[in-house]
């Protein structure tokens, strides 16, 4: 089987292509093109030299097309995924998340694509109305971002319906680990500890998320996305635990081992009615339809996750809020 990765330069991009070689998978990695032939994230794998680089850009319907010839299946993970950046270019979102989503569908309906593996967010759901939260609540997004991923989601399941297009969409809740961005809080905290920063700055320290460690987000989109049963499916990707930020920060400190004050930052608070308060997912169905759970929790993970930060300081900036 040959696969396409979009968005393999990045975050959960990068560990997804390890993951399928690791299963001896031959793959493409699509990666945005640019003038200094940079590879992301894919720089630091050793299985590099295993994968095909193919340069491109998610928003060009040709370069899509292109990277599609001899490919059996499409896991879509390109995205503009940052929620602050969206408050001030939600065109940009519209073009990357929808458009970009469209260029995919499409090329993969005329390349005869086995099965497109489309990824959706939690942030869709709003501020969960029940909990836990299982593929039957209402869709309500408060952001930019998150409205541009809903309208992409629906985009690729009309594909399935109207043209029969074989499209699972997976919608992972918090998902974190190594290589993660800055602007995603678990990194955020972890890298001002590590800095020697006795007061951290954070944003909202109420709201709660359900954290799952990259490596079963992964193995989510393996088992989850390939899976018959998820054909014209959503399908949440979920720990069931929820944790709130404040007491996120205090655990990571213990782990850490130092003490820390938080100082709130009123640059990281969202706007009032755009703040997405509780999430926790219900992933029984996942379980039910193809036999996936968590395998690693939110402890295995942070800690994981703190060494490798520790040997990757270079890449990240303490002292600077990361849209």
């Amino acid at each position: 089987m040959k696969s396409l990765v979009t968005g393999a330069a990045g975050f959960i991009g990068s560990h997804l292509v390890e993951y399928l070689v690791s299963k001896g998978i031959e793959v493409r990695a699509f990666v945005r093109y640019n003038s200094r032939n940079n590879w992301g994230w894919l720089e630091e794998l050793s299985v590099k030299k295993n994968i095909e680089i193919y340069t491109g850009d998610i928003r060009d319907y040709d370069s899509v097309k292109d990277a599609m010839k001899g490919v059996d299946v499409v896991f879509h993970l390109a995205a503009l995924i940052g929620i602050p950046y969206s408050y001030v270019s939600p065109l940009a979102y519209v073009k990357t998340n929808v458009e970009g989503t469209y260029n995919v569908l499409q090329a993969a309906r005329e390349s005869h694509i086995q099965r497109v593996i489309h990824t959706s967010t939690s942030e869709v759901y709003g501020t969960a109305q029940y909990v836990p939260i299982d593929e039957k609540h209402p869709i309500n997004p408060q952001s930019p971002y998150a409205a541009t991923k809903s309208g992409a989601d629906q985009l690729a399941l009309t594909f399935y319906r109207s043209f029969g297009l074989p499209v699972s969409v997976i919608r992972p809740f918090n998902t974190f680990g190594p290589r993660q961005s800055a602007r995603a809080v678990i990194p955020t905290i972890i890298i001002q500890i590590l800095a020697g920063n006795k007061k951290i700055k954070l944003g909202n320290l109420d709201t709660t998320r359900d954290m799952n460690y990259v490596l079963n987000t992964v193995e989510g989109f393996w088992h989850v996305g390939l899976h018959d049963n998820s054909v014209g499916e959503v399908i949440n990707l979920g720990s069931g635990r929820e944790i709130s930020i404040g007491d996120l920060a205090k655990l990571i400190a213990d782990l850490v081992g130092e003490k820390i004050e938080i100082e709130i930052d009123q640059q990281r608070i969202r706007p009032e009615k755009s703040e997405v308060e509780r999430l926790l997912c219900n992933s029984t169905k996942a379980r039910e339809l193809t036999g996936w759970k968590p395998r690693y929790s939110l402890e295995e993970g942070l800690k994981a996750t703190i060494s490798w930060l520790k040997e990757h300081m270079q890449y990240y900036k303490p002292d600077i809020y990361n849209v």
